[in-house]
């Protein structure tokens, strides 16, 4: 079974980027041996990456989804309506990946990592990526890609009143993200939200660092407390945590 085990922030200033994911979610910054490429972690650990984007595109943040073929994810990605962005290419030392998209234009990498892999991590974890969050046009048509492809599991289904169905899925059993129809998804897109020890702290580190909170906090179930927020380079990230 398939899941996001990796996160990638495209951005059109690193070195900024770099400066305020410190400062707001308190990862420490290595540069990764050989190339233009910064690892972020927690501890020794690294959850998540930063490089600088293509010429002309923004800012985002990207999952990546491990596979075991990626030249074989890819054919099955294509038969059930995505499109591949970039064909499958080697990294050295770090494994074989792709770019492509869903049928309804979020991206997302798929990769097959040297060596064993790495675990999906579970949640709760102060400094991981505690929830994926899929803004769809039509989460029940997206949901039919996702979970035919990779294997995931419905789970709860959250009423929103107007907006509709907030629809929960697991992997491995548990809870592990959701998607639903945004009325904001001009462009569909995945949203990452990072764990952090408390939320109203990491709302001032936010504003202080020069970025925006577009939504929240917010409570959620189970006690946590959410924001959604934009960094001072324009992408769009999200924090969760506890509050005092």
């Amino acid at each position: 079974m398939a899941g996001f085990f990796w996160y990638e922030l495209m951005s059109t200033d690193p070195k900024a980027s770099e400066a305020f994911y410190t400062e707001v979610v308190g990862w420490n910054a290595r540069k990764f041996e050989g190339g233009d490429y910064t690892v972020f972690q927690t501890g020794e650990e690294g959850v998540a990456g930063v490089m600088a984007s293509p010429p002309g595109m923004p800012s985002f943040w990207i999952g990546y989804i491990h596979t075991d073929d990626v030249d074989a994810e890819l054919e099955r990605i294509k038969a059930a309506g995505g499109k591949v962005m970039k064909e499958a290419w080697d990294v050295p030392t770090v494994g074989r990946m792709a770019a492509v998209t869903d049928p309804q234009g979020a991206g997302f990498m798929i990769m097959k990592p040297e060596g064993e892999g790495r675990p999906w991590p579970k949640r709760g974890v102060v400094g991981r990526t505690d929830w994926r969050e899929l803004h769809a046009r039509d989460w029940e048509s997206a949901w039919a890609f996702y979970s035919g492809l990779f294997g995931w599991t419905k789970s709860t289904a959250m009423p929103m009143g107007e907006m509709g169905t907030y629809q929960l899925f697991a992997q491995d059993g548990e809870d592990v993200g959701a998607m639903f129809n945004s009325p904001q998804a001009s462009q569909p897109a995945w949203m990452f939200y990072f764990k952090v020890p408390n939320i109203d702290a990491a709302v001032e580190r936010v504003k202080a660092a020069g970025g925006q909170v577009l939504m929240g906090p917010h409570e959620v179930p189970g006690g946590d407390w959410v924001i959604q927020g934009q960094d001072p380079q324009g992408a769009d990230f999200a924090l969760v945590g506890g509050k005092s």
